[in-house]
């Protein structure tokens, strides 16, 4: 399976990103840099975490503007899976092919630790290989991640099991509003996360939980 990874200044979970595509698929995924206005055919696009362009004006919103995105968006069109974790998140919201925003942390620091997320749509391509309900672990790292939407939006999201994981067991590090850790878009290939499942592939990182988001969005048996 191909995978792209998208590169922007000040982005450095890109390195996080290739170590766990290289070895759930065997593959390097291609490395975009932000200026290319065409992308390779491949069966997933990833905006890993950071803080792209320093996080000036708001988290996202400089990146979201480069020549890269609109070459995402035609792919996304298509059908192909977009995924975008923490910075990537926040870029894909900014850019507007998710809805919602994410906000200051309600504690207002900075928060990197482990998380427990319920697994609220098991039905997607990424989250087909969880259980809904299911509870796994993921770690966290960011300073931004409050997600929050207004009342149409948020019913809409819900309406439409769009919320694919949560913060569980009250355990919403963020103060997220629905304790909404990640969401796809309505076509159900494009998917934004806090959390960071890279990190969590493999039993040197404590856990594999992640691992299975990425076996699942590709069809990989592992």
């Amino acid at each position: 399976m191909k995978t792209a990874i998208i590169q922007f200044p000040g982005l450095n979970r890109d390195h996080d990103m290739v170590a766990a595509l290289k070895k759930i698929t065997g593959y390097l995924p291609y490395k975009i840099w932000q200026t290319e206005t065409a992308l390779p055919n491949v069966d997933m696009i990833i905006i890993p975490g950071g803080f792209s362009y320093g996080d000036y004006l708001r988290c996202g919103a400089i990146a979201a503007r480069q020549p890269v995105i609109q070459a995402i968006r035609e792919k996304a069109e298509k059908g192909v899976m977009v995924l975008g974790v923490c910075n990537g998140f926040q870029i894909l919201l900014e850019a507007g092919l998710l809805e919602g925003t994410l906000m200051r942390n309600a504690s207002l620091k900075f928060i990197c630790r482990e998380v427990r997320l319920e697994v609220a749509n098991a039905e997607t391509t990424f989250s087909c290989g969880y259980s809904l309900g299911q509870i796994i672990r993921c770690p966290v790292a960011h300073h931004d991640g409050n997600y929050f939407a207004d009342k149409k939006t948020l019913k809409r999201l819900e309406d439409n099991d769009q919320v694919v994981f949560r913060y569980a067991q009250k355990d919403n590090p963020n103060g997220s509003i629905h304790d909404i850790a990640g969401i796809i878009n309505k076509q159900g290939n494009v998917l934004g996360m806090m959390p960071h499942p890279e990190n969590f592939i493999e039993p040197a990182h404590g856990g594999t939980d992640g691992r299975v988001l990425f076996t699942s969005a590709l069809g990989i048996t592992s």
